[in-house]
């Protein structure tokens, strides 16, 4: 069994490794980029443009591999340096979309694993429910 944060981890495989896996419901021929994005420091007020809004970025990001839609900026699903991994779950809602633009799910998934564990970075950021399976406007 490997070392999870003090937890156990069940001896799934020959290494003792947490092996992490996700299906995903985006359509069978969209395509999907796995890129690394490495570690950075980023100067105070910089920015960060998102698939459809721009941010603040935060002073430290941690390198991370990412499955992506290649028209997004945000990911499907991803791991940093350090073992985190996490996945995008479509989540329906019966609440009406707000006006103008916004983050997606996909865009917070991006950034999840890039940020410090604290303070928490994403307070005041908008959201919105994800487009669907539909590429943004002029793809």
């Amino acid at each position: 069994a490997g070392d999870l944060g003090g937890r156990e981890v069940p001896p799934a495989s020959a290494i003792p490794a947490v092996i992490f896996a996700k299906n995903s419901d985006r359509p069978r021929d969209e395509v999907q980029e796995v890129v690394f994005v490495p570690a950075g420091t980023h100067a105070p007020g910089s920015r960060l443009q998102c698939t459809y809004i721009e941010v603040e970025q935060v002073p430290k990001t941690h390198a991370v591999i990412l499955s992506r839609p290649s028209w997004l900026w945000g990911a499907e699903m991803g791991a940093n340096e350090h073992g985190v991994c996490i996945g995008n779950e479509a989540v329906w809602t019966k609440e009406p979309v707000g006006e103008g633009e916004a983050l997606l799910g996909m865009d917070l998934l991006r950034c999840g694993p890039c940020l410090p564990s604290s303070p928490p970075y994403t307070s005041n950021l908008g959201l919105r429910p994800d487009p669907g399976h539909l590429p943004k406007s002029g793809s």
